[in-house]
């Protein structure tokens, strides 16, 4: 089988099996995302050669309980204690952690646990409790597969309007490839869809739909940049080969998990 087909086969199989969980049920996302946030995990730690569990354990304590809080109707009290819990938790195996380290290296273990669950872990976790952001608490997998959407898009026509019509350099340094011109198209595009998304996937308005354009056009690119540049230290092209023809699955949702923080904060700010 060519390289063409190849990826375009694992590329379908991927996003079908994407979509299929997030429009079958609210347990199947989440299930999903958890085992897609171990796989980023996974590829980072390699990749920042890091060498500990300890990421894995924190990032199943994270993720569990930011999800109990999501979506169950639990009262606020218990919100705050759950959150004391975790944060306690989540600082004392972090700690813990350094035990198991090297003497010479316990800052740098330290350091790469805290950005693994900063950079992996929290998206991950806001990402699976986007869908919840509504008046009523309920699971609408329209809000989260629009997101994707407008993640794809703009991924996709910044590639084909940088391939064809780019000439000046957007951030040479950490990614040659990418031209002002590609980032400008992408928005673009990434806005056109937003109007055709608030006519299909009204529980959001026009304007709350463009916002999120807005914060995808900006934040995705500056997260495929943030993790160009992990690359480009590590010395390595993709995070790994796990995903045929596509590189690995950090490569894969390294824009949504820069940008699902700021969704979420806009999300939660106007909900």
């Amino acid at each position: 089988m060519s390289n063409f087909f190849k990826r375009l086969l694992s590329g379908f199989i991927f996003i079908s099996i994407l979509i299929f969980s997030i429009l079958y049920s609210k347990i199947s996302f989440i299930v999903l995302f958890f085992i897609l946030m171990m796989f980023c995990l996974y590829e980072f730690k390699k990749m920042i050669q890091l060498k500990s569990v300890f990421p894995y354990l924190i990032g199943t304590l994270l993720f569990v309980f930011g999800n109990i809080l999501g979506v169950e109707d639990i009262p606020k009290k218990m919100i705050f204690d759950y959150v004391g819990v975790v944060l306690f938790l989540t600082i004392f195996i972090t700690f813990a952690s350094i035990l198991f380290a090297k003497k010479e290296e316990v800052i740098s273990h330290l350091g790469k646990i805290f950005l693994s669950i900063i950079y992996i872990v929290v998206p991950f976790t806001l990402i699976v409790k986007i869908p919840f952001l509504n008046a009523d608490f309920n699971y609408v997998n329209t809000t989260i597969l629009g997101v994707f959407l407008l993640i794809w898009t703009n991924d996709s026509f910044a590639y084909l309007v940088g391939k064809n019509f780019g000439k000046k350099k957007l951030l040479t340094r950490i990614s040659p490839n990418k031209t002002v011109e590609g980032f400008i198209g992408g928005m673009i595009f990434t806005f056109i869809l937003s109007f055709f998304l608030a006519q299909k996937f009204v529980t959001l308005s026009l304007v709350q739909w463009i916002v999120i354009a807005g914060i995808v056009s900006v934040f995705g690119v500056l997260g495929d940049l943030i993790e160009s540049m992990f690359k480009r230290q590590a010395g390595v092209k993709d995070s790994s080969n796990l995903i045929p023809g596509h590189g690995g699955f950090l490569d894969r949702f390294d824009s949504v998990i820069f940008a699902a923080p700021f969704i979420f904060i806009y999300l939660q700010f106007v909900q």
